[in-house]
């Protein structure tokens, strides 16, 4: 069976941008699409209203949600598969068990109460850090609508151990794909102590720590697929930093996340939740084994 690429929605509009991303996605792979809508509101809320206006409670917004969601998908896409399914349930729980069987979940960056980051702190944050897939979520294009190919790259943060590294076989999938350039990043911090007094040391643990940052891009991309565009970059600052800022000139930042023996799941680390919060583009977390 192929694996679909599945996309949490709300009905709110970046869920529907979602659904657009989604599709050219699941398209470009060659993968169905499943529109998932889980909410408790279905459970408790559903039934009073469908009460009112005499349909059954499944018909009165979950139907709605899927049926709109699913309309936006194959519009976008004709030839896509998709499938929809209503979870009365949380959404954080549902869309990670989603997760078993997904090659990839993607997520708008708020949800339909319209508030700034809700659906991020609710939500997205949570599928991100507990999926056994990648998670995609949607940051930047606040206008709401899904772009392909905007600038014509994607960024890449190598992270503490390259090699192997599942987030290096997403992007460099992603971009043979789009048949777009990958630039991979690696921060590096000039030392806290480092002397500045003496000339024949200033420089000397600044130098190991950017050609450290240079070794660990060779490490990451020596099996990167042959004729892909790869750009190798270090810029000295937080990777946070360096990273949210590279996401200005990308159509997609791909992140490593790393298991945590005795953790639950796959918490996140404060670089990929600082970028999840202030990337201007779509951020994909991808799990690492431990």
């Amino acid at each position: 069976m192929d694996l679909p690429i599945v996309v949490g929605v709300d009905g709110s509009e970046p869920s529907l941008r979602a659904v657009d991303w989604a599709a050219d996605d699941a398209a470009l792979r060659g993968a169905p699409l499943r529109l998932v809508y889980a909410s408790l509101w279905e459970r408790y809320e559903g039934a009073l209203l469908a009460q009112e206006l005499g349909k059954p409670a499944e018909e009165v917004m979950a139907q709605d949600v899927v049926g709109t969601a699913r309309h936006c998908a194959e519009r976008r896409q004709p030839d896509l598969k998709v499938t929809t399914d209503v979870l009365p349930e949380e959404p954080q729980y549902g869309l990670v068990r989603e997760s078993r069987t997904a090659l990839a979940v993607v997520l708008g960056c708020r949800g339909r109460s319209g508030v700034a980051e809700a659906l991020l702190g609710s939500v997205s944050l949570t599928v991100a850090g507990h999926a056994h897939c990648p998670v995609i979520v949607l940051r930047g294009g606040q206008d709401d609508q899904a772009r392909s190919g905007t600038h014509g790259w994607i960024v890449l943060g190598v992270g503490e151990k390259p090699a192997g590294s599942a987030a290096v076989r997403f992007a460099t999938e992603e971009a043979v794909l789009r048949a777009v350039p990958l630039e991979a990043v690696r921060a590096w911090r000039r030392p806290a102590h480092t002397t500045t007094g003496s000339p024949l040391i200033v420089g000397g643990p600044a130098r190991i720590d950017e050609q450290r940052a240079v070794d660990a891009l060779e490490e990451a991309l020596r099996d990167a697929p042959a004729g892909l565009d790869v750009r190798r970059r270090t810029a000295e600052g937080h990777s946070r930093d360096v990273l949210i800022a590279a996401s200005h000139d990308a159509d997609l930042l791909v992140l490593g996340a790393r298991r945590r023996h005795g953790h639950h799941g796959l918490p996140l680390g404060r670089v990929a939740h600082g970028v999840l919060h202030r990337a201007a583009c779509p951020v994909a977390v991808v799990p690492e084994p431990s």
